[in-house]
């Protein structure tokens, strides 16, 4: 209930709203120390407590709905017959009069489609409305241990602490990379120390807000070619719970547990069952990400870490009936990932709880176990790049510079794919990537506005309203990857030529000046959204990303301007000009199938 999420105000609204409805107090509602406490006296005053309650309402109360659910393998066969069935019977129906009223309607509809529509009455805001400046965070930078620089920034957090770490992956051998994300998500699920898997469970619940491990990959700022690979552990607790949270991380790292196989078996199985159930509902992520695979090197570890391979590692995992094998490649990854190498951590909470974090956090980091030797990175270059944070006033921290560890592969080289992968679903989700450039650079912010241009002024139109698509449109990512996308769609080879006289479109400059102000209100939107005190900061730890870079690109936003939206579409999105990928999810595609160009999955 104390964490503030970015909505905090609508969710504290929605809690209060039936209370008050029925005449309760909002005001007696939302002092929820008072609750709490209240709470804990009852539990004093009666030990069964809730299982009374349970008993009261749910065991014994007879006002229940039980439903049962039986999936049936030919639902789709059926569902595309009787629509079928259904469309010759509508249609036989008809007269000739009336089968001519509905043509000459579908032509009135596509007119009006690709008419302009009039939003002068519409109110609005204006580009000159928008804060030419942004507000800097302030944060403080230690090292800890030894040589692990921690970031610390002081916000109003309600009483929580947010502590986040960066460990790096750049020693894990090749052959163990992909089971990183099978790693992370039962790093926290397995025990550790004195804990088997179901009291670490109940210790992480009783003493934090969640603890999480997730792989991350990190595009350079200023190099297609150069990122970052780690995984980072995030977790926040209440102040008084702050030694336990970090005792449960340093046994964690220390003490993890790799032995419950028949628990292991049941992680895998249902991670496997939570990622191909994930598809139809991310489709347009998983066909973009795979695009973008043969673009970068990030792409290409992005689509290990989280793309159709991962999806098809962990299917694959879950059918083995011996699963030991894949049980002993954890140890081995936590000797590379669970120590104090190439490590970074952060640190939001109030000011008056931050040495307070600052001993908890030193003492987590020291009980680390240390390699006794340097490793040597398994990929050849490894690129040192420091971003320094300012000091300000904090008597207890010292500034220094934190460095990431980046990489690069001389090898890789870009090259085009085309990727269809047949799944039973009754429509597509499509994805083509096109390599640009990267955040720093002076055309980023052009492409940034363009993508906003597209999807507003035309793809929207294109693919949504006469498609039929659920939607679609074009984005940019931190990574210089443009996408385009569609999202639940009924076509497959007309939406990737829609994509294609998007670009001629845009070439063309037949859009305004108010077009323009419109896309960049839209990019600002999300430049200037909230960010929750937990996660301020969170872009200079992450990706060395400081206030004063993220100024610039917003002044570079300010100026676009129409020459330079023709100009970057010319450049970068002509046909011919940058590298590019696409892939389909969905049903077969007869002009595919008949097209060697295509990889069919």
């Amino acid at each position: 209930m104390k964490h503030q999420s970015t909505s905090f105000g609508l969710a504290l609204t929605s809690y209060i709203a039936s209370c008050w409805n029925h005449e309760g107090d909002p005001v007696e509602l939302l002092k929820l120390e008072n609750q709490t406490a209240r709470f804990r006296q009852c539990l004093k005053e009666n030990p069964r407590f809730l299982q009374e309650k349970v008993q009261k309402y749910f065991k014994n109360n007879p006002h229940r709905l039980t439903l049962s659910m039986s999936p049936d393998e030919t639902y789709y066969d059926k569902q595309t017959q009787m629509e079928t069935d259904k469309l010759k019977q509508k249609v036989d129906s008809l007269s000739a009069p009336e089968k001519e009223y509905i043509f000459e309607k579908g032509l009135e509809l596509r007119t009006l489609q690709s008419k302009p529509q009039d939003a002068s009455c519409l109110p609005a805001l204006k580009v000159s409305d928008i804060e030419p400046t942004i507000p800097f965070t302030e944060l403080d930078t230690a090292l800890a241990a030894g040589e692990v620089p921690i970031q610390y920034c002081a916000q109003p957090t309600n009483g929580i602490v947010y502590f986040r770490a960066f460990s790096s992956l750049n020693t894990l051998p090749e052959e163990l990379r992909p089971y990183v994300p099978l790693f992370c998500s039962v790093l926290t699920k397995l025990g550790c120390g004195v804990y088997d898997y179901r009291e670490q469970a109940q210790q992480i619940e009783l003493k934090t807000g969640g603890m999480s491990v997730s792989p991350h990959v990190i595009p350079d700022d200023s190099h297609l070619d150069v990122y970052e690979q780690g995984v980072l552990f995030s977790s926040l607790c209440l102040d008084r719970n702050l030694p336990d949270m970090m005792h449960l991380w340093s046994e964690i790292f220390n003490n993890p547990h790799f032995e419950e196989e028949e628990h292991f078996k049941v992680l895998v199985k249902m991670t496997a069952q939570e990622l191909s159930n994930g598809i139809p509902d991310s489709g347009h992520m998983y066909a973009s990400i795979r695009a973008s695979r043969n673009l970068t090197p990030a792409g290409d570890l992005q689509e290990t870490f989280s793309g159709m391979d991962q999806v098809k590692l962990m299917k694959r995992i879950a059918e083995m009936s011996d699963i030991k094998s894949v049980l002993r490649k954890l140890p081995r990854i936590k000797k590379h990932v669970l120590n104090g190498d190439n490590m970074r951590c952060s640190v939001n909470a109030a000011p008056q709880q931050l040495p307070v974090a600052a001993k908890e956090v030193e003492n987590f980091l020291k009980s680390l176990v240390r390699s006794k030797k340097e490793r040597k990175p398994v990929r050849p270059h490894v690129i040192e790049k420091s971003s320094e944070s300012k000091p300000v006033g904090n008597e207890l921290l010292n500034c220094s510079q934190v460095t990431r560890k980046l990489i690069t592969d001389p090898t890789f080289k870009p090259c085009q794919m085309k990727t269809h992968f047949l799944l039973p679903f009754p429509v597509n989700y499509v994805g083509e990537c096109v390599r640009t450039v990267p955040y720093t650079a002076p055309d980023y912010a052009s492409l940034r506005i363009l993508a906003r241009l597209m999807t507003a002024k035309f793809l929207h139109t294109e693919i949504r309203e006469k498609g039929g698509a659920y939607g679609g449109g074009a984005k940019l990512s931190h990574s210089g990857i443009f996408t385009f996308y569609s999202y639940r769609d009924p076509n497959s080879i007309e939406t990737l030529e829609s994509f294609g006289k998007a670009v001629e479109w845009a070439k063309s400059g037949k859009f305004t000046q108010q077009d323009i102000d419109e896309a960049k209100l839209s990019v600002f939107s999300a430049v200037d959204s909230p960010i929750a005190p937990s996660d301020k900061g969170l872009d200079h730890f992450l990706y060395g990303l400081s206030d004063e870079m993220k100024q610039a690109h917003r002044e570079q936003l300010f100026a676009v301007s129409r020459e330079q939206l023709i100009q970057a579409t010319n450049t970068y999105l002509s046909v011919g000009q940058s590298t590019r990928g696409l892939a389909i999810l969905g049903p077969e595609n007869t002009s595919i199938a008949k097209d060697p160009s295509w990889v069919i999955r």
